[in-house]
């Protein structure tokens, strides 16, 4: 099925991201293990590579470990790029592909955050109002009542777990005062004004909610589950209205079908 291709492709990247991860952790070890260290920013941009690229370690056995883990970050890098590029060209022509580029109007809620979304959860109206959907993403409190008491815990955790994750990580983009960014501006530039004032009227609830829930001194993990329950519910206000959530795929609008 074409919803299923497209989610197994949009879970390829978060586990390539992790084996990334992993190995851009065991070179740093490395280097800390040797007293080596980059005196900038270590984010792996161009400059920090370069200073990589210079080092040179006191045995010839170090200098093999360190080249070996250059090359499975190097490659790891270029597998990431590779997944992410054929997720965005298989996605064009998904039935769902004008809700995913209606999603990213929202602050935080990039191509993979999107894609990831509707991939997991299909059409975001299937649930009644917005309270079922975060029901389902397991970001509503767990209780426990004793009699007449009537306790809150953390969040329940149930439901989809990959759209749970990416949910809370774009909550945390709410930390900062609301502004609409280039990035945005570009991404909002050919939706339509009613997307465009549901994601303004989030940013501006929900950065304000960041702020309040953190001078409380909410943890803030805690914080970007509650916010990332809110955007859920911002999200299916917009796959509501949006126009595009009704179109069925055709023979030819497939994913890995010929354009």
């Amino acid at each position: 099925m074409p919803d299923e291709a497209i989610r197994d492709l949009a879970r390829a990247p978060e586990d390539a991201l992790k084996d990334l991860n992993a190995a851009r952790f065991r070179l740093k070890a490395l280097l800390l293990r040797n007293d080596l260290r980059y005196t900038g920013r270590a984010n792996w941009s161009a400059e920090h590579l370069r200073w990589l690229a210079r080092l040179v370690f006191p045995t010839p056995a170090q200098q093999i470990l360190f080249q070996e883990y250059m090359r499975t970050v190097t490659e790891r890098t270029e597998l990431l790029q590779r997944l992410e590029a054929e997720l965005c060209a298989r996605a064009r022509p998904w039935h769902f592909y004008p809700v995913v580029e209606a999603l990213q109007a929202l602050r935080g809620v990039q191509f993979t955050v999107a894609i990831t979304a509707i991939a997991e959860l299909g059409d975001l109206t299937r649930f009644d109002n917005p309270r079922q959907l975060m029901s389902y993403l397991g970001l509503t409190p767990s209780e426990y009542s004793s009699g007449d008491r009537r306790r809150l815990g953390g969040i329940t955790k149930s439901g989809n777990g990959h759209a749970r994750r990416v949910l809370i990580e774009a909550g945390k983009a709410y930390r900062h005062r609301a502004k609409v960014s280039e990035q945005i501006q570009a991404r909002q530039q050919q939706l339509p004004k009613a997307v465009c004032d549901i994601a303004w009227r989030a940013q501006v609830r929900l950065c304000g909610r960041h702020r309040r829930l953190l001078a409380r001194g909410k943890h803030p993990n805690t914080v970007a589950a509650a916010i990332a329950r809110e955007l859920a519910a911002f999200m299916w206000a917009i796959a509501r209205i949006h126009p595009g959530r009704h179109s069925t795929p055709s023979r030819s609008a497939r994913p890995g079908a010929s354009p």
